[in-house]
């Protein structure tokens, strides 16, 4: 019917948590700690769309995050206008890769990466 969440782990709660509330603007619905994982989960959403699922592990793994490593290849976020979002995320200390127009839909995207370097793309209406 339509995808429910995204999860992602992150190697360092605490800077994710700030990186996808205070510079992505996610909305935290709920925050909880589990003690039995000594695991964090927080639920995100867009506006009011539960989205992203934020999880902490003691001692994840390193996963490849090339854009072309196996695997989830990045998250696309929609938005209205590329060059004010990347200019937000530049001015809150984020490395924008520049502007590209997709060829076949001739929408203007940009790439850029969280704080474990997953491939972030923003992709205009």
């Amino acid at each position: 019917m339509k995808i429910h969440h995204i999860a992602i782990i992150c190697s360092d709660y605490e800077i994710s948590k700030k990186f996808y509330t205070e510079v992505l603007g996610l909305n935290i619905i709920r925050e909880v700690y589990r003690e039995e994982r000594q695991s964090f989960k927080l639920d995100l959403a867009i506006g009011d769309h539960y989205m992203i699922e934020l999880f902490s592990f003691p001692d994840p793994p390193a996963r490849p995050s090339r854009p072309e490593a196996c695997g989830l290849r990045h998250l696309a976020f929609l938005v209205e206008n590329v060059n004010e979002k990347r200019e937000e995320l530049i001015q809150k200390g984020l490395n924008c890769e520049e502007i590209r127009i997709d060829e076949f839909t001739e929408k203007a995207f940009f790439f850029t990466q969280d704080p474990d370097q997953l491939p972030l793309e923003f992709y205009e209406v």
